[in-house]
């Protein structure tokens, strides 16, 4: 048992404590694969364990692959197959017993395309439009249906016309879909994603058989990353944990990200209070990070409150403190961390050491204009190149439609949003074009007044794009740019739909298009611009094996790289907008925690002054300033008035954090506003963000938001 003397202490315990409920809160960097993988085998082949005895369920198939790796290299001839994901458990016991639910083992899993090639048929079957819903809303109402679980019931009805009557009698729009939805995924027994979870919970909790089988036969049950599960995973691993009381679990609170998506830190800041007698063993040397790093991360993270109190403690020499620059604008912060890229390499470090990450997709813009301009290799991960994301290409191809009506642009841009130009009209304009040898858009223009177009939208595609044809030569880009998404409909139909991160992307596109009017001069044009764009749109993506990486935060979790540069560390970017709770600002900040302890020798954090896109100026981020001055060598120092200014209004927001982190506690309290004097709260908005205030010196009360000012009393 070699791999138990490559362990430390902590590791050690770890592995080899196999009974009860075990709770080992790994730092980053501590060694948790390595510590799951060595318990794995030792209660194989210390303890004779069958390895069917054993469920390992980890939060990706990657991490899947990677511990059956390790194992496979100690125990070649083991079946590893029950070290899997929570989806690839489910499945495994619903091909064993979906006979319960009267489901045949031949049930098929649903992909998302699967998902939205159902609905587009159930919108085709309805008559729903894209001014009705959208696919997107469609697939948000049926998760948000199927979270309480209580539908399977009416999935596994053998009745399945009975799905359709459900259809034909709901109230409302978005449940005729809903049980239309059903009825198709019930007539090819159909599972989707969360069927998986919910079906397999649904079987252990409504028969005791099973659920027994399944409890006896899993003696040891370990849960990887336990961090980000959710409700519904908790339950299952507590269930079928629950004969044998062995239940293994790993993770760190303080890289809780993932709470959108179902995740809650207090499932593992709570599992001693919640399961008797259990164990809690800490991990905290870290094999990764350079101590500089380390320090700045741990001054961070100590911040927050809802975490179990450690500390990370290095074992690798000293290095240099994490280094920050504060730009001018976003141009000067992109080409700082390009020229430190190429410092590094030509020094001998491949891009491919390199990582840069951000909080959101729309920073990358001006990184990938300037690693462009440098020649420099790069690959996007989990996202498109900014120029090639689909409201990018859109709004480039409207641009275009105005410059010079390609075809190309035409067929992308004439039904989106939608105008009713669908395959039939369509059909019809290509075959005018062909027999009269001109573009799709001369075509649409000849046939506006024939029945079949008439009964669409296109005459208002058309008169926006000869409305622009007249005037754009004249225009500024950026006034062009803001018409066009305005009266075309493409902003609001994103708007409706809540695409914040496109409408994101747009913003960022209006930034783009500034800055080469700023440096254009007199040669700016729409043509000059396009032709610039298509630079970009075009380029050659080679060498990917040696390129600098790109991606938000939460596509690195789990990855590490020699050299990071965390971009965008600015207020309203990062921490975003939006975090205007203790819980959701907490949340931000275990992100940046997550990002700084990514880096192993060196860490780049860098911002970039001027305003956000709601028009509020850009401050250096609070997360610069909580991971202490000392940790941090400052390229430039900051103006001592930038930093008051900025500790101003992080004190406000903070302050807000502390006083509605119990709103329901505020009910009663006295206040006192600027504007209307003392009152009293008298309860809480269905948000369950701000307060209702009943003032003396009114009759009425009044309903206050996230970002009100109170004085309490």
């Amino acid at each position: 048992m070699e791999y138990l003397k490559e362990l430390n202490p902590e590791q050690y315990e770890a592995a080899t404590t196999t009974e009860g409920y075990i709770r080992v809160v790994a730092g980053a960097g501590s060694g948790k694969t390595k510590t799951l993988t060595a318990r794995y085998m030792y209660l194989v082949e210390a303890l004779g364990i069958s390895t069917a005895n054993i469920l390992c369920v980890t939060f990706t198939n990657k991490a899947a692959a990677e511990m059956k790796k390790r194992i496979r290299r100690q125990l070649p001839d083991q079946d590893l197959g029950r070290i899997t994901t929570f989806h690839g458990f489910c499945v495994g016991l619903l091909k064993e017993d979906c006979h319960v639910v009267q489901y045949p083992t031949t049930f098929i899993v649903l992909d998302e395309e699967d998902k939205e090639a159902i609905l587009k048929t159930v919108f085709e079957d309805l008559g729903i439009t894209g001014r009705d819903m959208t696919i997107r809303e469609a697939v948000d109402h049926i998760g948000w249906r199927k979270g309480g679980r209580g539908y399977v019931k009416t999935l596994i009805d053998p009745d399945v016309n009975r799905l359709l009557k459900l259809s034909e009698e709901a109230t409302t729009l978005k449940d005729k879909v809903l049980y239309r939805y059903f009825y198709e995924q019930r007539k090819c027994y159909g599972l989707d994603f969360d069927d998986l979870v919910y079906f397999a919970l649904y079987i252990l909790e409504h028969d005791k058989a099973t659920r027994e089988k399944w409890q006896q036969r899993l003696e040891y049950v370990m849960v990887d990353e336990f961090q980000d599960i959710d409700k519904d995973q908790y339950a299952l691993a507590d269930i079928l944990s629950g004969y044998h009381k062995n239940l293994f679990v790993v993770g760190d609170p303080d890289q809780t990200i993932y709470t959108w998506r179902g995740a809650d830190v207090k499932f593992i800041l709570e599992f001693d209070s919640r399961h008797e007698n259990a164990k809690t063993i800490y991990l905290n040397t870290n094999y990764r990070s350079a101590p500089q790093i380390l320090a700045a991360s741990n001054a961070l993270i100590d911040k927050n409150r809802d975490r179990l109190k450690k500390k990370l403690t290095p074992v690798r020499s000293d290095a240099k403190k994490p280094l920050y620059f504060h730009a001018k604008n976003s141009q000067l912060e992109a080409d700082w961390v390009t020229a430190n890229m190429r410092a590094l390499h030509e020094g001998g470090q491949p891009y491919s050491t390199m990582g840069v990450l951000y909080r959101a997709h729309y920073v990358s813009r001006a990184l990938e204009e300037s690693l462009i301009r440098n020649k420099i290799p790069y690959v996007l991960y989990s996202g498109v190149e900014f120029y090639k994301r689909k409201e990018i290409k859109d709004v480039l191809c409207y641009l275009r439609m105005i410059y010079c009506g390609d075809d190309i642009s035409f067929l992308r841009t004439v039904n989106e949003p939608r105008r009713g130009v669908g395959r039939t009209r369509i059909a019809m304009i290509k075959e005018y074009a062909a027999l009269n040898e001109c573009s799709l858009y001369e075509s649409l223009k000849s046939n506006l007044d024939t029945p079949l177009i008439m009964r669409s939208r296109a005459k208002e595609y058309v008169r926006l794009i000869e409305k622009y044809r007249a005037i754009f030569d004249g225009m500024d880009l950026t006034d062009l740019l803001t018409g066009v998404l305005s009266e075309s409909g493409y902003e609001q139909m994103l708007r409706s739909s809540g695409e914040e991160e496109r409408l994101d992307n747009l913003a960022e596109l209006k930034q783009a298009i500034y800055d080469f009017q700023r440096k254009a001069g007199e040669e700016v044009s729409l043509g000059n611009y396009l032709d610039h764009a298509a630079l970009f749109t075009n380029m050659d993506q080679t060498e990917k094996a040696q390129a600098v990486k790109l991606m938000t935060i939460h596509a690195a979790k789990g990855l590490e790289f020699p050299n990071v540069f965390l971009c965008g560390l600015s207020e309203g970017i990062f921490p975003g907008k939006r975090a205007n709770t203790r819980e959701k600002l907490e949340e931000e900040r275990r992100l940046c925690y997550v990002a700084f302890t990514r880096a192993r020798d060196r860490l780049f954090l860098s911002d970039a002054a001027g305003a956000n896109y709601d028009g509020s100026f850009r401050y250096p981020s609070r997360f610069l300033f909580n991971a202490e001055k000392e940790h941090v060598d400052y390229v430039v120092p900051l103006d001592p008035e930038l930093v008051e200014e900025a500790m101003a209004g992080i004190r406000r927001t903070e302050d807000f954090s502390s006083a509605v982190e119990q709103p329901d506690q505020a009910v009663g309290k006295r206040v006192k506003h600027m504007v209307f004097g003392e009152g009293q709260i008298i309860g809480i908005p269905r948000a369950q963000e701000g307060y209702i205030v009943q003032f003396d010196s009114m009759v009425t009360p009044r309903t206050f938001g996230a970002g009100v000012k109170l004085e309490f009393l």
